[in-house]
């Protein structure tokens, strides 16, 4: 909350000032309140002339930079300042903490800083909170690089000892803020600094195991969690993180132990896959850029860890003619071709209707780039192991065209590969 009032000392001042002014004379335009009272503070000064020969009262330079000012550019000036600051703003007077340009000692300072933070906490003002208790430890921080050069104050033991308990009560206050803005590794920063000050500071154990634990670091937070406990044995927050440590690690473990039982299930699927077309002599083959099928793979049914099951195949039927395609996600090996056509025909972008179940025929590329032709009545399994063909990245691919263009199309095919080896 920013300065809004003036303080009743100050309204007297204006009630004086006013009553001094010549009655015969028309009012000003009506400034407002705060205006009035450092109009009215200038008016009973001692009156001095100015540097640029213009007559002013004898103000201190900081309140003789506000003169003349409005109530508004007063405010916002008073709350650039450390004395007046309420609410975290981006000006150039922050900057003058690098330098240390506040009034007091740099456990003062800090020390107020943390007290704002303290209550920015309390309003639950987490990202206020945050920034002003790292204000503290900017200061404290800079301090300590100073007496490194030998540019800070006296070694006062006492004064650091002081600076030292002010810096480690910011870095775990600081780490707790993090901890409400789920801002975990910086939590556990923070809390690591705060330990290498004070190895026994119990809420950096606390907050940094709750940091961890979010992380899923399960080891790593039980041990900030024991070591919390082996200073403070009874304190109830550690022995809730505890038991919250406990759970997570059953969850956790109930998780892997699943998803090692998957990867054992899909190993064995895979294992047993394999055996099944080696045993039926089918040849396949993958690629460097194999077509995203989603689930849709060559799969062992109705169970995938028994080889004496029959194979399914995700199956693609290819009109070339038309440049439409339909896909068989589960085109089962004892099926035929006549199968699927029957209930995919007619097609309902065949106006003129030249694809009939009678009407058409069927064709697979073969290993050596030619083609074979398949019946519609033949199963795939019987196709497949022919010798002739592999299937190339788990899709089968099988050609349709109407039998007045299979000749045709089939000439064309040819030439094409026969142009690609040429020139390959």
């Amino acid at each position: 909350m920013k300065i809004e009032e003036l303080s009743d000392e100050f309204a007297d001042t204006v009630k004086v000032s006013d009553a001094q002014q010549n009655a015969s004379q028309p009012p000003p335009p009506q400034a407002d309140l705060l205006t009035q009272a450092m109009n009215a503070f200038a008016s009973s000064s001692t009156q001095t002339t100015n540097e640029d020969g213009s007559t002013g009262p004898a103000l201190p330079p900081a309140m003789a930079a506000l003169r003349n000012k409005s109530g508004e550019e007063i405010l916002a000036e008073l709350n650039k300042t450390p004395l007046f600051m309420t609410s975290l703003e981006e000006n150039d007077d922050l900057e003058a903490l690098k330098a240390l340009a506040y009034e007091g000692t740099p456990f003062e300072v800090a020390a107020g800083f943390k007290e704002r933070g303290n209550e920015s906490f309390k309003e639950k003002g987490w990202k206020d909170a945050k920034e002003f208790y790292g204000k503290g430890i900017q200061v404290l921080l800079l301090e300590v690089r100073k007496r490194q050069k030998g540019e800070g104050e006296a070694n006062d033991q006492e004064e650091i000892k002081k600076e030292v308990g002010i810096l480690e009560q910011c870095l775990v206050n600081r780490a707790a803020c993090h901890l409400r803005l789920k801002n975990y590794r910086s939590c556990v920063q923070d809390c690591g600094s705060a330990l290498r000050i004070n190895s026994k500071n119990v809420k950096a154990f606390y907050r940094s195991s709750k940091a961890l634990l979010q992380l899923d670091k399960i080891a790593e937070a039980d041990d900030a969690c024991a070591r919390g406990l082996a200073v403070d044995p009874g304190n109830r927050d550690l022995l809730e993180v505890a038991n919250e440590i406990i759970k997570r690690n059953e969850e956790v473990e109930k998780r892997r132990k699943r998803e090692l039982e998957r990867e054992n299930r899909r190993r064995l699927e895979g294992v047993t896959l394999t055996a099944a077309l080696k045993a039926r002599g089918i040849k396949t083959r993958k690629t460097s850029q194999p077509p995203e099928m989603e689930d849709a793979r060559i799969e062992l049914v109705p169970n995938p860890i028994d080889p004496q099951s029959s194979v399914s195949f995700p199956t693609v039927l290819l009109y070339p003619l038309h440049l439409e395609s339909d896909f068989v996600k589960a085109f089962n090996e004892m099926e035929s071709v006549g199968d699927h056509l029957s209930y995919i025909l007619p097609l309902p972008w065949d106006k003129q209707g030249v694809y009939t179940t009678s009407g058409v025929d069927c064709y697979m590329e073969t290993v050596t780039g030619g083609l074979i032709k398949v019946g519609r009545k033949v199963s795939l399994l019987k196709v497949l192991t022919s010798g002739n063909v592999e299937v190339v990245d788990e899709v089968v691919k099988i050609f349709v065209l109407p039998k007045a263009n299979s000749d045709a199309w089939v000439q064309e095919f040819k030439s094409k590969k026969l142009v690609e080896k040429t020139t390959g």
